[in-house]
């Protein structure tokens, strides 16, 4: 029945801005309203909805304000450049640093984190294709290096 995630919402403080912000990271403008947005993130399958208000206040919790897109491990592995080539700085996630990617290998991903221009958390995601029973988090550099 179900076949993957159709929409996610974010509260932000400056419609335009933030319409910038998705268009350069691929994201494609598919309606304007006068407070709200839709922009696809995979044209016919996903969106994202952008509210323009009050609730862009509300402090940060992944539960609240968060959104994760998927990528494929190629594209992860210049996630970063790719990021910065658009003036987007990535976030120290894990108290890692920014350097790469991060994976957790008993999950079997890897990820890069960076914020919209209201704090909203974006994450760059993707799956690896061997889980390994480990819960210490490593650069992908790291994993490849053992585990590829």
């Amino acid at each position: 029945m179900i076949k993957g995630l159709y929409e996610a919402h974010l509260p932000v403080s400056n419609l335009q801005q933030s319409i910038n912000f998705y268009e350069k990271i691929g994201l494609k403008l598919y309606k304007k309203y006068e407070k709200v947005a839709f922009l696809w993130i995979e044209e016919g399958k996903s969106w994202i909805g952008l509210w323009e208000g009050p609730q862009a206040e509300i402090p940060y919790h992944v539960s609240l304000r968060h959104i994760a897109f998927y990528v494929e491990l190629e594209d992860m592995k210049k996630a970063k450049s790719w990021l910065k080539e658009r003036g987007i700085e990535v976030r120290d996630e894990f108290r890692m640093g920014a350097e790469e990617p991060i994976v957790v290998p008993n999950q079997a991903h890897a990820m890069i984190y960076f914020d919209d221009p209201d704090g909203n958390s974006l994450e760059l995601i993707t799956r690896l294709p061997k889980e390994i029973d480990q819960s210490e988090k490593m650069y992908l550099s790291k994993w490849e290096e053992f585990y590829s």
